[in-house]
């Protein structure tokens, strides 16, 4: 239990690190947005282009992370070897939340950013609410000698006048306010991009407390026994923490950027032959008085000629040359190579890049053999997060009073659907060859993508069909052995 003094001091020590957090995942959400600054353009050329070319980004790092989260997807939460209406009830919960819209954008925050959380908590009527954050605005702190043991964790957010931060230990629940640091502050970054943070602040960061509406108490105690914030990483590394699926592509989109910034250059001011006088001022054309007296010259208007096609040459020595347009295929052959280096680094299909010419001929077991690495990388992301989906069901479970059900649900409980992108052709016949080798209809509905109360609806179709059959009541009363007479009046 923390005292007030401590709650405010944790607060601003969590509220620092997240500050400290902020200019990575800002960074990371750009980059997938398509807002690329310009990079390694020499001081010359960026003089006279940079600023031309700045809001154009061939963008790459959107298809990495949308290639892999587009087949992540939970299909359904099974404790034992049947679901019972408990587990029924937390599968609604789920989608009563409007999960799966939620986890989809959660995953491919946690994809591009390196992690997200997620909140869970209770409503009046003792259900489960669950919401998933952007990582900008929570921060959770684990135990130095178990790191996989959550001790606190912090949400931190603003309005136009002040900020707010939630503190959640174990068993309490501390809300703070306080005015904004400075005018003109969006989570910590001015409106110019700089970043601060809360300077000026005492050690408890001049915190107050803050109660929320129906709040009874400050601060609110919970009955979770455990931290209602659950974080979601992505394929974590031991010491480091978890990686973006974008941090080795980054370096390689801002080449590809620049690339094509330096062929719009080209195909600017050379991407049509170019013709030139050589052995020859630029003409000139006499001026007369009024009596037709020539008092001197003038240079004939050169736009004028070039509208009129006309060309004046008198010189001895005139000839007309020419320069070849530019070769702008010298950067496109570049920029295909460049790209084939982000599918190879992020394990990306080749054939997800339009660029990669060389794809178009090949046959669809050759295609499904280059999403092998995609698959696999999906199937690292399920193992690191499963964990942490089984402990939002277990916490639901607690929610609802049923801790001896939240104590049997782990890892192996989270059903995702199938990441193998194969047509309705392939996996019927897949399923219809393991039914041929007596897998249950229940393990083939739940290959099939089904969730537990889908197979349950479907399972009580078939007995229906079944128990309206009279040869099929007729064939299980002999396979039992009983003599039947089916009657087959219409």
């Amino acid at each position: 239990m923390l005292s007030a003094q401590e709650a405010a001091t944790k607060t601003q020590e969590l509220y620092d690190c997240l500050a400290r957090r902020r200019p990575m995942i800002d960074n990371f959400d750009r980059y997938y947005e398509g807002e690329q600054p310009l990079k390694y353009a020499s001081k010359e050329w960026a003089k006279f282009h940079k600023e031309r070319y700045k809001g154009f980004s061939d963008n790459w790092c959107a298809v990495v992370i949308d290639a892999l989260n587009e087949r992540l997807r939970v299909s359904g939460l099974q404790v034992g070897s049947e679901p019972d209406d408990a587990e029924r009830q937390l599968w609604d919960d789920w989608q009563r939340n409007d999960m799966d819209a939620q986890s989809s954008q959660g995953f491919l925050q946690t994809i591009g950013s390196t992690r997200s959380a997620v909140i869970v908590w209770g409503d009046e009527n003792d259900e489960p609410v669950y919401t998933w954050e952007h990582p900008s605005q929570v921060y959770v702190e684990y135990s130095a000698e178990f790191v996989a043991k959550p001790l606190y964790a912090i949400k931190a957010w603003q309005d136009d006048k002040r900020e707010y931060a939630t503190l959640y230990t174990d068993e309490q629940v501390f809300k703070w306010q306080r005015p904004l640091p400075m005018e003109g502050i969006k989570d910590g970054r001015t409106s110019s991009g700089l970043y601060v943070n809360a300077a000026g602040f005492s050690a408890t960061g001049s915190w107050e407390p803050r109660q929320g509406e129906g709040d009874d108490t400050w601060p609110l105690s919970h009955p979770l026994g455990e931290l209602p914030v659950v974080e979601i990483q992505n394929r974590p590394r031991l010491k480091r923490g978890p990686i973006s699926d974008i941090s080795g592509v980054m370096a390689m989109q801002d080449a590809i950027n620049l690339l094509w910034a330096y062929l719009f250059g080209a195909a600017d001011h050379a991407s049509f032959p170019a013709r030139v006088i050589m052995g020859q001022e630029p003409p000139k054309v006499p001026m007369l008085d009024k009596d037709g007296q020539k008092i001197g010259e003038k240079a004939i208007d050169i736009e004028e000629l070039r509208q009129g096609r006309m060309l004046w040459l008198t010189g001895d020595k005139s000839s007309i040359d020419q320069f070849d347009s530019a070769k702008l295929d010298v950067f496109t052959d570049v920029i295909d190579i460049n790209i084939n280096h982000v599918a190879a680094q992020s394990r990306t299909p080749a054939h997800y890049f339009i660029a990669n010419k060389g794809m178009s001929n090949l046959n669809g077991e050759t295609l499904k053999a280059t999403e092998t690495p995609l698959v696999k990388k999906g199937g690292e992301f399920q193992l690191y997060s499963s964990n942490g989906l089984a402990k939002i069901f277990r916490l639901g479970a607690k929610v609802r009073g049923n801790n001896a059900l939240a104590d049997s649900i782990g890892p192996h409980s989270i059903q995702w659907a199938d990441m193998e992108i194969r047509s309705e052709a392939q996996r019927s016949d897949a399923l219809i060859k393991m039914k041929q080798m007596g897998y249950p209809m229940r393990h083939l509905l739940k290959m099939n993508g089904h969730s537990p109360n889908e197979i349950d609806t479907i399972m009580k179709q078939i007995e229906a069909e079944q128990a309206a059959d009279p040869l099929y009541a007729a064939e299980q009363a002999v396979r039992r052995g009983a003599d039947y007479e089916p009657d087959l009046t219409v």
